[in-house]
């Protein structure tokens, strides 16, 4: 078991990493036995998890509320009705949310968690690899509007958040690879180690090895805590943890959402990313087949070529990196460390969505 620490001051939280929480019994430790608790689930979740989770609560005032799967669920209707449900169920300041799910769970119930009653305690149980090593970790929180993806939210750190490999042995492969994908942006944006590790053990982490997985979560989040900590409301540093990820926001707004996950997306992101950094002078030729070999050899889609820039110009365009009219972009450089920048040739983001 490991546990590693983010945020600073009140603020500051601890992350456990272990086999099975459940046989440790952690989150105890966070909720008090007198309160109220709402566990925030989707209809993906296997219900004996959610069963096992109940049982293992040590409060008497255990309720859920069950989200259909899906990002359409991080909605201003979905916050609605569950902060309709707490009003309903009184609860106060002293209760406790369960977020027992991924990112689109975790999302949500931070957002609700921030802005009910100004504020009350939520833990993030992240049930897919993409939550565990990404979006339960930095304290980002919100919901999507049909204009685009995660453009009402806050920054609210949980009380903590307990991670167990033993959700990943019934992830779909899909699912799985998508987080595969945000855990490859660790290790390009400045995790030497973790970068070894994936490209010495790719058919250990294909296979789910439990003791490499262990290992690539604990690296993930140790360089994502680092960050978000110096950073926390993404005013500098932090935005490095975007690299991809404008253009594979883009790829899923061009998609509506449907038919490919966001992991699947920001890899995509990245490999133009980097060929953009590659047209621009910043990495090398052998750098860039680098990038996409560890892509490859994860067993990741590298293929981005029906996403022209015609198609994703829009989506571009009305990115929240956006600032005084001018687009942010994250590149990396030869010694795969990662930069912001608005310097760069528009020619160049077209020859790299070719």
């Amino acid at each position: 078991m490991s546990l590693l620490t983010a945020g600073k001051g009140d603020s500051k939280y601890n992350i456990h990493i272990s086999k099975n929480i459940f046989s440790k019994n952690i989150f105890n430790k966070y909720i008090n036995k007198k309160n109220k608790v709402l566990i925030i689930t989707d209809d993906g979740i296997p219900k004996n998890y959610v069963s096992d989770l109940k049982k293992n609560i040590n409060v008497k005032n255990v309720h859920t509320y069950v989200l259909r799967k899906g990002e359409r669920s991080k909605s201003l209707n979905s916050y609605q009705k569950i902060l309709n449900q707490l009003v309903k169920l009184k609860f106060d300041r002293s209760d406790c949310l369960i977020a027992f799910g991924g990112g689109v769970v975790g999302d949500i119930t931070g957002f609700v968690a921030s802005s009910y009653l100004r504020g009350i305690k939520f833990v993030q149980i992240p049930t897919t690899l993409l939550a565990q090593v990404d979006s339960s970790v930095g304290g980002k929180t919100g919901i999507n509007l049909p204009q685009g993806k995660n453009l009402v939210g806050a920054f609210y750190n949980p009380k903590a958040v307990l991670i167990s490999t033993h959700f990943l042995t019934t992830l779909n492969m899909n699912e799985y690879k998508s987080g595969l994908g945000e855990v490859v942006k660790y290790a390009l944006i400045g995790n030497k180690k973790l970068k070894e590790i994936i490209e010495k053990n790719s058919e250990k982490i294909i296979n789910k090895d439990e003791s490499t997985l262990m290992i690539l979560i604990e690296e993930s989040i140790k360089t994502k805590s680092k960050i978000v900590t110096k950073d926390e409301k993404e005013s500098g540093i932090r935005a490095i943890l975007n690299f991809g990820h404008t253009f594979g926001h883009a790829i899923e707004a061009f998609n509506n959402y449907k038919n490919i996950t966001h992991g699947a997306a920001v890899t995509l992101g990245m490999i133009i990313a980097a060929k953009l950094s590659f047209y621009e002078g910043h990495i090398k030729n052998h750098q860039l087949d680098n990038v996409v070999n560890m892509i490859d050899s994860l067993g990741l889609d590298s293929d981005h070529s029906k996403y022209s820039y015609i198609k994703l110009k829009k989506y571009i365009a009305s990115d929240k990196k956006v600032l005084n009219g001018k687009l942010n972009l994250i590149l990396i450089d030869k010694n795969f460390n990662a930069f912001r920048t608005s310097k760069f040739k528009v020619e160049n983001i077209i020859k790299s969505l070719n």
